[in-house]
């Protein structure tokens, strides 16, 4: 069950599809299972002890509605024993203020109900004014900016992907 991981997103965003295509070729000696984050429930994370998430940050920094109307059914769950990545889709350029903010929000709410974060990431090549995703300066999951850094996304999946192999094990 060590190398079998629940990658949970919403397959009806093109540039998320994108990512996790790459993603699922950098971690391919894994058994990985898409499983649409807005037909998910509560159980849909029980066969699972490694989970990877993927989130675009909508607006001022919130998370897409669908997680949203997925997380309070999460409230009274307990995580213990599971490890969770998490990579986020932003632009520093234009939401400089709250880049991949949606990386923080969800960390901030698995690691309340015991989950282990893995899969942290340097900030360095990254400029931004203000992020939910960085503490100790480096962002808690994977953060992706297809809009002014995409000549650095199959670098940065690769280099991430490195990290949790190491980390899911």
């Amino acid at each position: 069950m060590g190398n079998r991981i629940g990658l949970f997103y919403s397959f009806n965003s093109k540039k998320t599809k994108q990512v996790v295509e790459k993603l699922k070729d950098s971690l391919h000696e894994f058994d990985i299972q898409d499983i649409n984050i807005e037909e998910a429930d509560e159980s849909s994370l029980d066969p699972f002890e490694n989970l990877i998430f993927g989130s675009s940050t909508w607006f001022d920094g919130e998370l897409p509605n669908y997680w949203d109307e997925f997380l309070p059914s999460l409230e009274n769950k307990n995580f213990l024993g599971k490890k969770l990545a998490i990579f986020g889709l932003g632009d520093q350029k234009n939401y400089s203020e709250n880049f991949c903010d949606a990386i923080g929000i969800l960390a901030d709410f698995f690691e309340k109900r015991g989950i282990k974060l893995i899969g942290r990431f340097p900030i360095k090549g990254f400029t931004f004014d203000d992020s939910k995703a960085v503490r100790n300066n480096e962002f808690l999951g994977l953060p992706i900016d297809q809009e002014n850094l995409s000549d650095k996304t199959v670098e940065n999946i690769e280099k991430w992907s490195e990290i949790l192999k190491s980390e899911f094990n």
